[in-house]
Formats: C-alpha cells, structure tokens, sequence
C-alpha cells in the first residue's frame, strides 16, 4: 500500500495489525518531506488483515486488506480519510465513522437527559447495523460491527436473540474464509450467545414442572426431556464420567437407592459432564446403570450446569412436590426419599 498523511513532515506513523482483540506492532514508517510512505503489508490468501495506520497515539487510517489490494491511502491528522483500491477498507471507515457519529449524539442526548430520544436513536441505529452485517454477511467487515458497544455494559448487539444475526454472518464468513482466525473467534462467540439463548429458552419454556426442563442426548443420540419423564420424584445427578470416585457412586450410592425407590416411583436423570461421549458411553455400559443417562458433550460449558448453578461435581437433586431440593451424600438421600416416596 501507498499514501500519504497531510501534515506530516518527515513523521514516523506506525502500523499495527489486529489480532482477535488486541493490536500487534507491524512496523514504525518515517514518511517523507510531503507525508508520502509506502510499505507491503503481509497478507496470506484467504486470510485478510485487519491494519491500522497511527500517529502520536491517534488512528488515522482503518484498513481491511486482501492478498493482491493495491490500496492508496490520503489521510491527515484530524480524522480525514479516503481510500482507493479497497472496497472492504473503504466499508470499514465509513462503517467506524458512522458508529463514531452515533456514540457522539447518543452523548449529546444523554447529557440533555433525552431518553426518549437516546432509545430511538438506539433502535434506529441496531437497525441500520442489522442491515449493513446482513448486507455484508461474507465480508470481513461485519466482524467489528458486531462488536460495537458504547461501553462495557451497552454492546449495540446485546439482545439475547442476536445470537441468530451471529450465527448467519459466522457460517456466511465460514464459506468464504474458514481458516481466518477473526472468523474462528467469532465461532466461539457466536457459540457462547446460542448457550446463553438456548438457557434462556430451556427457562422460559420450561412445562408445567417444578422445575427447569432438560432435553439431552442420551448414549444412543435420542434426547430424553427431564420434565416428561413423569416420575413422583427425580433424582437429578451431575457427575463427571473420568473420577472413580464419582463412578463408584454410581453403584454403591444410586444403584442401591434405584432399587428401592423406583417402584415407588422414583427416576434418576444421570447428566454425564465430560466431552469424550466415547468414555462416558462406555461407562454408563459397562456400570449397567437402568436410569436414564444423558450427556450433550460440552463438559463444562454445558448449558446444563448453568442452568442448575452447578459449580461442583458431583452435584445431586431431588425434584419434586414443588421442590428442588439439594443433598450430598446416600444418608441424606434415603431420608429425603423415605419422606417423600411413602
């Protein structure tokens, strides 16, 4: 790329390329006697760059730059800025300065205690922002847009159900670029806010029970619902399949206490909290355990466990008569039943 940075004499300007959420020096240019530089950015094939020129601790230039872009650059040092030979560069500023102009009159309003305004600016704006990412969905560009926020605690996309504008930009960004790193984190985001959103949904959904329902996959890939399973009480059981100690439970704790129970109409719903499904599958076979065991396969990022506010395994439930009620260890699991299950 070329350019030129009015008002810089002789100036050094520095470049940094961004990396997922933090900027990596690339390189300091001195320009020359008319503000002109030149350097050659390296950018691999289907891997595009995100670049930005600074001076004296000030962006002057945002770029998003292709294998092969001949880009010329005119900048100055109030924020002026025109780009040729990039039409993703060229998205990307107009996208910043537009959200920069946005962020300025929602102050505006804020300081004229406007709320009423500063919400209709809000919506106005998420719209135009839904529009452009849609719009936008197989370039890079959308990226940064979906992480645009006022501040820690107002992200322009913060809505639960943002999850599904995420997830069509990522899987579009997916065809194109599957092996760009921002594409790969914004899997990892676009993952986390469809848990966040399917918690919620589990919760708001949840049938008449007592309870927050569960609908996991089973050691044959069936999903078993937790509320359907119509059973005066349900002994709900988190453990991790790789801890002896926990796979002992299984037979000197929960199978003696099925044995007993379950005629007199209790269930165990046994969630599996481990990614080897392999392992776990393999464990709940070789254990011969006749209650129902589930496990999705995420481990700890299992919806499941955020669901019940499970911090430890293993972690034990009793559900039922409009109760959850939680218990530690088999003496305290016999007396909640006996009471329970007369």
């Amino acid at each position: 790329m070329s350019g030129r940075v009015e008002g810089l004499s002789e100036a050094p300007v520095e470049l940094y390329r961004l990396n997922i959420n933090t900027f990596e020096a690339l390189d300091t240019l001195q320009t020359g006697k008319d503000g002109s530089f030149a350097y050659e950015v390296p950018v691999k094939e289907g891997d595009p760059e995100f670049i930005y020129l600074f001076y004296n601790g000030h962006k002057l230039a945002s770029l998003l730059l292709k294998q092969g872009d001949k880009v010329q650059l005119l900048a100055d040092t109030l924020g002026k800025c025109q780009i040729e030979g990039s039409e993703d560069s060229q998205l990307l500023c107009e996208s910043e300065k537009h959200f920069a102009d946005f962020a300025s009159k929602m102050v505006q309003l804020n300081v004229a205690e406007d709320n009423a305004g500063m919400s209709k600016l809000f919506v106005d704006y998420y719209r135009e922002d839904v529009k452009f990412v849609l719009s936008h969905a197989k370039s890079l560009v959308s990226v940064p847009v979906l992480y645009e926020s006022l501040n820690e605690y107002s992200p322009v996309f913060g809505q639960l159900n943002d999850a599904l504008i995420f997830r069509s930009v990522c899987d579009s960004l997916k065809e194109v670029y599957p092996d760009s790193r921002y594409v790969k984190a914004l899997e990892k985001e676009t993952q986390r806010r469809e848990q966040n959103l399917s918690l919620q949904h589990s919760i708001s959904s949840a049938q008449e029970a007592d309870f927050p329902d569960l609908n996991l996959p089973d050691i044959y890939g069936n999903k078993v619902s937790l509320a359907g399973l119509g059973a005066r009480m349900v002994l709900l059981h988190f453990w991790n399949p790789a801890d002896p100690e926990q796979k002992m439970f299984n037979l000197d704790v929960l199978k003696p206490l099925y044995d007993s129970y379950h005629a007199a109409g209790l269930e165990i719903y046994a969630v599996g909290v481990d990614t080897d499904k392999a392992e776990w599958a393999a464990t709940v076979k070789a254990q011969n355990m006749p209650w129902i065991n589930v496990n999705d396969g995420l481990g700890a990022a299992s919806t499941a466990l955020q669901l019940y506010n499970v911090r430890s395994l293993p972690t034990t439930l009793l559900l039922g008569h409009g109760e959850v009620v939680g218990v530690t260890n088999e003496a305290g699991l016999r007396s909640e039943l006996a009471k329970r299950l007369k």
